[in-house]
Order: structure tokens, then sequence, then C-alpha cells
């Protein structure tokens, strides 16, 4: 019989690391493989949980590491009850400051690295399993200064939901995972040369919250899992208020010329 397994890229630090650490305390697998590209960040986890881990350790916008994922798969014919997508990072700052390298590489990993890692995923996954595709508040709205970061998490939210409803059918659950600030080290990596491009970032909620939030979230059949009274009513707010409107608030809150 093939290995009961959870799969979890961006493992190494934030939500993805706490995944792996609440699924380990809350679920019986075989095996947990844990992807990042820090290796040494992905073996320091062996000493705080008791399931086996498989380190990875790829740069999953390179193509050889996709490749490299699909043989995997195919060798092992595992059985995978858990998939969370939480590798992605943002840039935060004017488009003309932000290196094209920069800007293309957040489409490589929040989008087209997201949709080849769930799709290559899905024909191991049985009955019952379950896949958390990480996204974010910015997914519901339009947000200058963040501006392809937040349209990669729309990307996210549109296809976890569409994808959600085509697997049902099989009877496996896909959540979109949508938060608003959260500590994590997502902000080292965001932050431009000029470091208050967006200084107001509160609330910010703790990663371990967000993530057992999620974990309650998938138990009770939803396609959304957002933490916060406050986010919640911010993503009620924009259904119904302008683009133009909402982009002059956050404009004006974060001090930035209109």
């Amino acid at each position: 019989m093939s290995n009961r397994i959870a799969i979890i890229t961006g493992a190494s630090s934030g939500m993805g690391r706490d995944f792996v650490l609440q699924l380990d305390a809350s679920e019986r697998f075989d095996e947990i493989w844990v992807i990042a590209r820090r290796a040494d960040r992905l073996e320091a986890l062996r000493a705080s949980v008791s399931t086996p881990l498989r380190v990875l350790a790829m740069d999953l916008t390179a193509p050889d590491s996709i490749a490299q994922y699909r043989a995997l798969l195919e060798a092992e014919q595992p059985n995978v009850a858990v998939l969370v997508n939480a590798s992605g990072y943002g840039k935060f700052g004017r488009h003309d400051t932000i290196p094209l390298d920069e800007t293309l590489g957040m489409i490589d990993l929040n989008c087209r690295a997201l949709v080849a890692v769930t799709e290559l995923t899905l024909p191991y996954m049985q009955k019952g399993a379950q896949i958390y595709e990480i996204d974010s508040l910015s997914a519901f709205q339009p947000v200058p200064y963040m501006s392809v970061y937040a349209a990669s998490k729309a990307f996210v939210l549109s296809y976890s939901r569409s994808m959600a409803v085509e697997v049902k059918p099989r009877g496996i659950r896909i959540m979109a995972v949508s938060p608003g600030w959260v500590k994590t080290e997502f902000f080292s990596r965001a932050e431009t040369a000029d470091e208050r491009v967006i200084p107001y970032t509160k609330p910010l909620y703790a990663s371990a919250d967000v993530v057992r939030r999620a974990l309650r979230d998938m138990k009770r059949g939803k396609d959304v899992s957002i933490l916060g009274v406050p986010v919640r009513w911010q993503v009620r707010l924009v259904k119904f208020a302008p683009h133009k409107l909402i982009m002059s608030i956050w404009m004006r809150q974060q001090g930035l010329p209109r």
C-alpha cells in the first residue's frame, strides 16, 4: 500500500513551517515531504516533529526542479493526503524600482509553480485529500505599489475556487488561505530600498494562528480561510465598493502619492 504523505512547499519558514508542525501534531503520516530552497532550514525541522521528513531542496521556479518533482512522484507513487502550496514572495515598491527579474520571479513562483505542483500532485490524491493554496488578502483588490504581487494572488484565489469545483466529484478539497499581514520573513524580502513604502501593516497576525484557522476552516468545508474580523470586514467591503475608491483609501493610508 502506498505511503500516506503530506507535501508542503515553502516549508523552511513562516506558514509553510507552521503547517509542518501543526499537521505533524494533528494527523498521522508515513512521511512529510518538505520543499524549499534552504536545505539547512528544512533539516532543522527534524528536531521539531515526530513524522519522518523527506527534505527536498528545490527552487520551484527552476524547470529542472519541477521535472525532479514529477519524477519523484512517478517513482514513489505516494498517497498524497495533504498538499500545502506555501512557497511565494512579494516585492513592495513602484514598478520601476523593482528589477524585472524579481517581478517575473513573483509570477513564476506565486502562479506557475503553484499550478505545476498542484496539477502534478492531483493524480496521486484520493477521496478525502486536501489542498491548501496560500493566498493573501491582496487577492481581493488591486494594490498599487504591490501591483504584481496582488495580481498574482488574485490568480491564486480564482484558480483555487474554480479548481475546487473541478475536483469536488473526486472528493478532494481545495481551499485558498487568504490572510492579512502576517508576521513572517516575508517582509525582509518584500521591502525595497525605500523600506517605508508600505509603512502601515497592522494588525500583524501570527503565522501559527493563520495555519490553525486554516486547518479548522478546511474541516468546516470552507473554500477560503480568512483570519481576523478586520480582514473579513475588508473583504466584504471590497466586494461592493468601487476599486477606484478602495485604491484611493489604500494610497491615503500609506501616505503614497495619488
